[in-house]
This record gives structure tokens, sequence and C-alpha cells, in this order.
């Protein structure tokens, strides 16, 4: 999230933004500039979404507490480097809690805005994103499936995101983010016991996550130059992870999970008290898709511009 401004009139110059919860933000608008985001999440199912899409009730319900802290310097006027730190903590009725604060896998990236803006000329702001996920989280030789938070392999991500700002209502700023990410397993990872590949004590062979992506967009309307009313839409989809190796009675396994998707919308208010700082309240709800959960997340957080 930042502050970059596309807009060509007094009134979007004067707008102060936080930036919605899903979307994507660019590159920082110079260099130097540093930006601490941190996330607090809470994830309540309230059902599970079935192969052909029909919503069914969930018990026990995954819980999932977590804190994702966006870390973004600008390194040169138009090139930026960006970093999410993880922490969950996860819990099942009659499947136990996590064995403490876990950490995620831990995605870099490298952000260009190879196309600045041109309000005079509608010319939005153009980002590409390039980047991967270290696998930092737990996936091997879990204790319980609660401390299940990685994947294994190095995944390849990248992305492309669009950025503009419009005056509406006379005095009012639309400011409009689209966005598409594309992300891909480097290589697939050793696999032992139980697993986050879904695997029990006794397997021993190799997984793969399967490839994903996200494509949506925001939209966030001034209401003054500091409240601002946000909205989400975006679409997630994922191929399902493929195994392969010997069970505990040495029997040959080798498997691909089912592709799932959903949709998600994510209303928020964000408050800015300053050009630099704000807060963003909201929640994301999955209410839409196929062999995932329908879930609700509340969420808030806090941004600040160094």
């Amino acid at each position: 999230m930042m502050t970059f401004y596309t807009g060509p009139a007094r009134a979007a110059e004067d707008q102060w933004y936080t930036g919605s919860l899903v979307s994507p933000s660019g590159a920082q608008p110079r260099a130097g500039l540093l930006g601490v985001e941190p996330y607090y999440s809470y994830t309540q199912p309230v059902g599970y979404f079935a192969s052909d899409g029909g919503s069914h009730p969930q018990h026990p319900r995954q819980q999932m507490f977590s804190n994702s802290t966006m870390w973004k310097y600008g390194i040169t006027d138009h090139i930026s480097i960006q970093a999410h730190t993880v922490v969950n903590y996860g819990w099942e009725h009659g499947h136990g809690h996590s064995s403490g604060p876990k950490f995620g896998d831990f995605p870099v990236d490298m952000i260009w805005r190879f196309l600045d803006p041109n309000p005079k000329k509608y010319i939005p702001a153009l980002n590409l994103f390039a980047g991967v996920y270290f696998p930092t989280g737990d996936y091997n030789k879990l204790q319980n499936k609660q401390d299940s938070n990685g994947t294994g392999a190095y995944v390849f991500r990248m992305a492309i995101t669009e950025q503009s700002t419009y005056v509406v209502n006379g005095n009012h700023a639309l400011r409009l983010r689209t966005w598409g990410w594309f992300r891909h397993a480097l290589a697939s990872t050793h696999l032992e016991d139980v697993t986050s590949y879904g695997t029990g004590n006794g397997f021993h062979g190799r997984g793969s996550p399967g490839m994903s992506g996200q494509a949506g967009f925001s939209l966030e309307y001034g209401l003054n130059h500091s409240w601002v009313l946000v909205m989400d839409l975006a679409r997630d989809w994922a191929n399902g992870s493929h195994i392969w190796g010997t069970d505990t009675t040495g029997k040959h396994v080798d498997r691909i999970a089912s592709s799932s998707g959903d949709w998600q919308i994510a209303p928020a208010v964000e408050y800015n008290w300053s050009p630099r700082f704000g807060v963003i309240f909201g929640s994301a709800i999955y209410y839409a898709g196929h062999n995932t959960g329908v879930k609700i997340s509340p969420q808030f957080a806090v941004n600040m511009i160094y």
C-alpha cells in the first residue's frame, strides 16, 4: 500500500490513502522511502464449498490468527524491494492447537514501476513484480496438522499491477487498482511422515505445490482527505499439489490433489491522519468457490511510511 498520486485534480492530490486489504501496491514513489505495514487477521470458516460449488456445513472448523507484516524499501525512484514476514497460530476442535506461533514461508519480491502515470493523458501507473517464496514454514515431520505453515518448496511468483485515480461526484477521489498474480514451484521437496501435503506417519517421498494465482480489482473512494471507503474483489485459483512415494505399508503412492478456487470480496474503511500514517479495518468474505472453505476473515492493518 502506498500514497502515490495519479489523479488529475486537486481533490485527488489532497487524498490520503492506506490502501485496500487485498490489492498489491506498486514500487515506492521515490528512493529511500521505507514502508512498514503489519496486518492482523482472524479466519473463521463457516462452511465448505464442494467440487460442484455448493456450500455445506463444516465441523470441526479450522481457525487461525495471523500477523503478516509487509516491508518495502525504495532502492531507486522506480525499483523497490518488498518482503513479508508471516506468523500464524491455528486450532481446530478435537485436533489441537499449533505448538506455538509458527512462521510461514517468506516471500521476497522486486518491484519495477515501468510506466509512470500521466493523468492528463489518462495513463496509469504500471508495475511488474518478480520474486520467490523461501520455504521457511514448517511442512515436514509435523507433530500435528496445526503446525503446517509452508510447502517446503521454492516458489516463483510474478504479478502485474495497474493503479489510476479519478475525480468523481465533483470533488471526491476514486482510486482503481487491478492486478494479476501467478505462482509456480521451482522444484519438488522431500516429504516424510505427517506433512502439509496431507501425508501420514510412515510416508516417504516427495511433493510439489500446484500452480496458483489471483486476479482482482479494488476501489477506494475518498469521503474526505482522511476517510476512505474501500472494496476489493478477487478470484483465487490453485491446481492440486502432487505427491509421490511410499506409505507406511510400502505401497506406492502417486496422486494429485483436486484443484480449488474461490471468490472473495473485502469491504473496509481507511482512516489516515497524515499522508504517511493510516489504519484500515475490514473483512475478507469468501462467498463462492469449489474445494475450499466458506470463510470470513476480519482484519486490520497499520500503514507507516518513513
